[in-house]
């Protein structure tokens, strides 16, 4: 298929000839000092280039606050012009090649035709979300009370045929995983049986689980609160595993980093999920006090190393098997969301290199011997490695640009778009 990249190569291809001496400088600099360690640093390289995770298509536009939303000019209206947004991000970072869906936002009266879209910018389809903790203008129930929890069985079917309906599209587009994360719970005291609540979630769940294709996966997204705030069905890891458990071996565990109370140990929820075999998405984000939805690495880079550092270790004991879906969940309420796509996909991939890099024996030698300053350090020594080097060099070997941010501005994209796409329209935010 004729791939019809948004930049000009050429462009990219002379910004990296100015750049290529000093990178080299430095990576070969940092090559030395990793080698005195016994670490290859092309190994290393090798591993970063082979890695990727999904950007959503909401994360194209401009995310709302609670009270209001401030749109930007050139923002994407449309699935197409989302998906042309996500394309940039991936020809200038060559590490997010996959899209995730979200529906009825991204709806198409051809999604055959969408995939070839899709993969003429080069880009394939992740899992695909499905809505239902929003009401949409044609829809016949409301979820106000619920949605696969909802004491109105008509509601509750309606929630189970969309997802369904989600689950074919996917089929269409090339996706082999569903996230379903629901909004049901309560605001108050006795608005709802806690127990009830959950068998109506798990006996509607179960319906979904039976329309699985035989190669896909169930991501169940658990969140402690929001947009209800005394109770949520699935609030936590334990009540996500519980009900994956109970679902099926196709159903699986999805970790959301906003999604906990604060100061909750999320790279012990990781390493738990993964030992009974549930672990089977991750998404990434930051936050300072709640679900904040944050740039990834922009509040908490050493958690994130912390967490990454865990998923590195399931990777290398795989167990009943490793195959997380990656995905950036973000909302860009302040900066251009390509630019914050672009940084926080750097993020994310930088604390995987530095994760590759804690010497494991070390660290194993020491936790046998309960030496905790050794073990620690171990981690530290890791952490404090300037990795920038290894990635600008294998998304430069990839065809992607050594600096991206600067890259991108210089290409002009966003006032282009702003020329090109009609504006969108206030928002009045989620309160």
């Amino acid at each position: 298929m004729t791939r019809n990249l948004p930049l000009s190569t050429d462009q990219i291809d002379s910004r990296n000839a100015q750049l290529l001496p000093a990178l080299e400088d430095d990576y070969h600099h940092l090559g030395r000092q990793l080698g005195r360690q016994g670490v290859d640093i092309g190994a290393i390289k090798a591993k970063v280039a082979r890695f990727s995770v999904a950007v959503p298509s909401w994360g194209a536009g401009r995310g709302g606050t609670r009270f209001a939303k401030f749109p930007i000019a050139g923002e994407p209206t449309n699935i197409h012009e989302k998906l042309e947004d996500c394309a940039v991000v991936q020809q200038l970072s060559t590490i997010t090649p996959r899209v995730s869906p979200h529906f009825p936002w991204d709806k198409v009266s051809d999604y055959s035709a969408l995939r070839e879209e899709a993969e003429s910018l080069g880009l394939g389809f992740d899992a695909v979300n499905s809505n239902t903790f929003q009401d949409q203008p044609d829809q016949v129930q409301s979820y106000a009370t619920g949605s696969l929890s909802s004491t109105n069985p008509a509601a509750r079917q309606q929630a189970v045929e969309h997802n369904i309906e989600c689950i074919e599209i996917g089929r269409k587009l090339g996706s082999k995983d569903l996230t379903v994360w629901v909004g049901d719970g309560t605001n108050f005291p006795g608005q709802q049986d806690l127990s009830r609540s959950l068998d109506r979630y798990l006996d509607a769940a179960a319906q979904i689980y039976a329309a699985l294709p035989a190669d896909w996966r169930m991501l169940l997204e658990h969140k402690m609160f929001e947009p209800a705030f005394y109770s949520t069905v699935i609030s936590d890891w334990g009540s996500s595993i519980l009900a994956a458990q109970e679902l099926g071996p196709q159903a699986k565990c999805l970790v959301d980093l906003g999604h906990h109370a604060p100061n909750v140990n999320i790279e012990q929820i990781v390493a738990r999920l993964h030992r009974f075999g549930k672990l089977g998405g991750f998404h990434f984000n930051d936050s300072k006090y709640g679900d904040d939805d944050l740039d990834s690495g922009s509040i908490n880079p050493h958690q994130l190393f912390l967490v990454f550092n865990e998923l590195v270790e399931a990777e290398l004991n795989p167990r009943d098997g490793f195959n997380p879906a990656y995905m950036i969940d973000q909302s860009h309420n302040v900066t251009d969301p390509i630019e914050s796509m672009l940084s926080s996909a750097e993020a994310i991939v930088g604390s995987y290199a530095r994760a590759l890099l804690v010497d494991r024996d070390a660290l194993r030698q020491a936790q046998n011997d309960n030496d905790t300053m050794m073990a620690f350090q171990a981690l530290r020594r890791a952490y404090n490695v300037d990795v920038a080097p290894i990635l600008a060099m294998a998304r430069m070997e990839a065809g992607g640009a050594i600096e991206v941010l600067s890259a991108y501005r210089a290409s002009e994209w966003r006032p282009r778009k702003a020329q090109e796409r009609r504006p969108v329209g206030l928002g009045a935010g989620i309160v």
